[in-house]
């Protein structure tokens, strides 16, 4: 046997070991990793608010527990006003769910010339009585794992909340701490990688706080001119929903208020989709190309496939950071990215030759018309002839 093999084999062994350990030891702290990357795209987003109120003399720790203070207070304002709403729903249905049922059992009885009563129904309900205690026991028996869910979603939260106060406190601490772990020639590509983050995570979180607020004010008169109940609430839940909750944000803002309107009058539901219809397509076209200019602009493509993505990888929370990251991520590949002129070539864009023979016959006709006369002005005139062609 060679002398190398058993230290060779010794040492496969550890490797596979620590190989094992290291597996081990992510899977059991893959949530924690999870909080800390949540945490620091939150710290990212309210940042660039500390940074304006350290510049005016006031304290990070202080603007950070402001920023948090104006943050609580906005959740609590949604989650009050929505769970009012749904109080008030859910108590309407209960009072009128005696007539609803009377409504349902004439139905029922003229469509499929049944004889059907409500005292039968209740006997039915009676005679199952064991059915029904049984399940009412599996749910006596869950409260104890819902309870502890709940109490490990609040410990989940109360820790991102945390991380992000020190992310946003220590910001500049931190990134001098990474900092000073790499070599001088690398911290300025770090230092510039993080700032791009900065200005895309927080431009998106202003410009979708923008577009939320406008999007509320305009659901919120319309909503007040028909008449709709809790038209304030649903404002919001609208402007909040259709705003920070990706892909289906829209679909979950629209169909509450639509609900809503079919308990009162049926009508009003038809008015509302057709509003939510129309306000999002001049959302989509007039008021978000002009808000997110300035701050973040994505591709709709890309923006749904990140949100895909990140579906994928952490479910939930991935969904939700998935735009601002790849907002950060675009933004790094164009800033580091080197870019080339691209010669004019019909392969690429394959109607531009049609569209040319299309403008030179346009300009030709013109100078018929006007006698051969040519626009003094020259290549002015040319590039709004081509501009008013195309």
């Amino acid at each position: 046997m060679p002398r190398w093999l058993p230290k060779a084999m010794l040492l496969a062994l550890v490797g596979v070991g620590l190989f094992q350990l290291a597996d081990w030891a992510f899977h059991q702290l893959i949530d924690l990793f999870v909080m800390l990357l949540v945490a620091f795209f939150l710290s990212l987003a309210m940042e660039p608010a500390v940074d304006r109120m350290a510049a005016r003399g006031v304290r990070r720790g202080l603007g950070t527990f402001l920023v948090f203070i104006g943050v609580g207070l906005a959740v609590a304002a949604f989650l009050t006003a929505l769970g009012t709403l749904m109080v008030d729903q859910v108590t309407q249905v209960a009072g009128k769910l005696p007539q609803m049922l009377h409504d349902l059992i004439d139905w029922v009885n003229r469509t499929f010339h049944t004889e059907l009563s409500l005292d039968q129904l209740q006997h039915q309900v009676l005679k199952d009585s064991g059915t029904i205690e049984k399940y009412a026991q599996q749910a006596a028996d869950n409260v104890w794992g819902v309870t502890g869910t709940v109490v490990g979603g609040l410990f989940q939260a109360f820790t991102v909340g945390l991380f992000t106060f020190y992310f946003t406190a220590e910001g500049p601490r931190v990134r001098r701490t990474v900092c000073s772990m790499l070599p001088p020639s690398k911290q300025a590509e770090v230092l510039r990688a993080w700032e791009i983050a900065l200005a895309k995570t927080g431009g998106y979180l202003y410009s979708r706080a923008v577009l939320a607020l406008v999007s509320s004010l305009g659901h919120w008169a319309f909503f007040t001119i028909i008449g709709l109940p809790y038209a304030a609430a649903l404002s919001v839940w609208v402007g909040v929903m259709s705003q920070f909750v990706p892909t289906i944000g829209t679909y979950l803002a629209g169909a509450l208020p639509v609900l809503v309107a079919l308990t009162g009058r049926p009508v009003d539901a038809v008015w509302v989709l057709g509003f939510v219809i129309v306000y999002q397509q001049i959302e989509n076209y007039l008021l978000h190309p002009r808000i997110t200019a300035k701050t973040v602009d994505v591709h709709p493509a890309v923006a749904f496939g990140a949100v895909i993505a990140g579906a994928a990888l952490l479910g939930a929370v991935g969904a939700l950071i998935a735009i601002p990251a790849a907002a950060t991520l675009q933004g790094f590949v164009g800033t580091y990215v080197r870019r080339y002129e691209v010669e004019d070539d019909p392969r690429i864009d394959r109607g531009e030759e049609r569209r040319a023979r299309r403008r030179d016959a346009v300009r030709r006709l013109r100078r018929m018309v006007a006698g051969g006369s040519t626009d003094p002005a020259g290549a002015p005139a040319g590039r709004e002839e081509q501009r008013a062609e195309d």
